[in-house]
């Protein structure tokens, strides 16, 4: 994750319409805002605009708790809304001021969060390279995981996540797919080796599953 030299200076959008004009129960996508039933929705103010002609074809996956280790705390969303109290716990202290965000969250029960719309730039990914190209927030999906690096995650968490691959494949023209790990190479090391890629590539549509870009070795 990164912090940005500006803020987008745009009102947060009307989700709360967005979602009347979409209907709650018909999956569907308004804004870059994807309404389902098993998708929660808190604007996060840390986003910007996407650079010109940008091709949303990378989802970066990472893993977040807060604190490290501790799951169910809601500290996550808070970081991401810039409403954490750096004075709740000593490790706040290390990142305290931080402003980052990422597009959805999935939480170990499997419930998804999304904080930015797709269409925007949200910030996740930091210095990172990743097919040829510098600077991956400026088109790439970030989905952030309930979780530690080098830690199982949770048996709910993969039919969630290849249930969202699938429905952001079907509006973006998706192509990639990686992990923290490997556009920030020794820098980040998230999600790490508990993150069993076999099990979410077998949970994922035959033709998803050819058409994704996976890194070598995976």
């Amino acid at each position: 994750m990164t912090t940005p030299s500006s803020r987008n200076p745009a009102a947060a959008p009307d989700i709360a319409n967005a979602a009347a004009d979409t209907g709650p129960q018909a999956p569907g996508w308004h804004g870059g805002w994807l309404f389902a039933p098993q998708v929660q929705h808190r604007a996060s103010p840390n986003h910007g605009p996407r650079p010109a002609g940008a091709c949303i074809d990378l989802a970066v996956l990472h893993s977040i708790s807060l604190p490290p280790g501790q799951y169910g705390t809601g500290c996550v969303a808070q970081l991401f809304t810039n409403q954490l109290d750096w004075e709740a716990h000593p490790y706040f202290q290390s990142i305290r001021g931080l402003e980052v965000s990422a597009h959805f969250f999935i939480t170990r029960e499997g419930a998804i969060w999304q904080f930015v719309s797709a269409d925007a730039r949200a910030w996740h990914a930091g210095a990172s390279a990743w097919r040829g190209r510098s600077n991956c927030n400026d088109d790439s999906i970030g989905i952030e995981l309930e979780g530690l690096e080098g830690h199982a995650f949770a048996a709910d968490q993969y039919p969630a996540l290849a249930w969202l691959l699938a429905h952001l494949a079907a509006q973006y023209p998706l192509a990639h797919l990686a992990g923290h790990e490997h556009i920030a190479p020794g820098r980040k090391n998230d999600p790490g080796p508990g993150f069993d890629w076999p099990r979410l590539l077998a949970l994922l549509p035959p033709a998803l599953r050819h058409r994704l870009r996976l890194p070598p070795g995976i």
